[in-house]
């Protein structure tokens, strides 16, 4: 059975550093309450002019070199993002010119937090019917869409992402085993942007009433991702006859510290297994799950084999898990 492997992976995140000792001075905030309520210090945020596509080709540009991949190698282009940089062409059709992989296709994914996993699944999906190479990214520019007048929500969110190779595999060490997805659209009304689409195109009223913005009902939100980024979590672990112990590292979205520790608890993760970097970045949206995956690599608190449970919630709802083995990774 060939099997979707991820052979490389790297990240992006700007240079701009914003602190809740910065938010301190924005909105009516504080440091203490910041960190005891979402575990964030700081988060990066894009330099004026750069957009999701400049950050994804930063990362796709150091994965190619470093798994010795040429641009025209790669078949496909996949890119979870709530944050275009434009309704259209796609951000992976801007991708796809700057790096000059001129034999990919390729598209856009909107699924919020979740984004990189539903992307992940597609891009495996492509591998197993016959695509040799397919590169998945996740990346947002979070500040583009954020009130910094809002302190319910200015807090949380940073800029970043990442990207990752996909290549066919038959060893069973490696590659993608199994996932969880979800999504229901009750959750709408809790977490969104009110303008901008086709319901409620731009105007100089929803501009006026800044509905360009994200919205959130934080404690919706709180108790749903908390329950199913857990259950999520813990299923998917039962489901392949799995525990907590078996897994070499534990990705979890990162939106809140809270809602992570809930999650790890569940499934019985013990702190060492679990990666937590929301305090460096805060909640990157789509860039998390990417951005967690690096971090780990390169730090060596995985290796090729490993397994590896990615966790995610957000705006749709959207959930789910996916499982896998690490590697086997390339250099260039």
């Amino acid at each position: 059975m060939i099997r979707a492997a991820i052979t490389g992976v790297a990240s992006y995140v700007p240079k701009r550093v914003i602190t809740n000792f910065d938010l301190e001075k924005m909105v009516d905030t504080n440091d203490e309450w910041i960190v005891s309520r979402t575990g964030i210090k700081e988060r990066r945020v894009a330099a004026e002019g750069e957009a999701s596509s400049d950050m994804s080709v930063s990362a796709v540009t150091k994965l190619l070199a470093e798994t010795g991949t040429k641009a025209e190698e790669i078949d496909a282009i996949i890119v979870a993002t709530v944050t275009p940089d434009m309704l259209f062409p796609s951000t992976a059709a801007l991708i796809q010119e700057k790096i000059g992989a001129v034999n990919a296709w390729g598209y856009d994914l909107s699924g919020a937090c979740s984004g990189f996993l539903f992307a992940l699944k597609s891009g495996s999906s492509l591998i197993q019917t016959g695509s040799k190479k397919v590169i998945v990214v996740g990346v947002d520019t979070m500040s583009s869409i954020l009130d910094y007048t809002d302190r319910n929500t200015c807090i949380l969110f940073g800029d970043g992402g990442g990207a990752v190779l996909l290549e066919p595999t038959e060893d069973e060490n490696f590659g993608m085993i199994d996932d969880i997805l979800r999504i229901d659209g009750s959750g709408a009304d809790a977490l969104h942007m009110k303008a901008g689409g086709s319901r409620k195109p731009a105007t100089h009223a929803t501009v006026d009433a800044r509905e360009h913005y994200i919205y959130q009902d934080g404690r919706s939100v709180f108790k749903r991702a908390s329950n199913d980024m857990a259950n999520v979590s813990a299923e998917i672990l039962e489901k392949n006859n799995l525990k907590a112990e078996d897994v070499g590292i534990f990705i979890p979205h990162q939106a809140n510290k809270r809602i992570i520790d809930v999650a790890a608890r569940k499934a019985g993760f013990k702190d060492e297994q679990v990666l937590l970097n929301i305090d460096k970045y805060g909640n990157t949206t789509a860039g998390t799950l990417p951005l967690g995956l690096d971090e780990v690599v390169r730090n060596g608190r995985i290796k090729d084999g490993d397994l590896v449970l990615f966790a995610a919630f957000g705006a749709g709802y959207t959930w789910g898990s996916i499982l896998l083995r690490y590697g086997p990774s390339k250099k260039g």
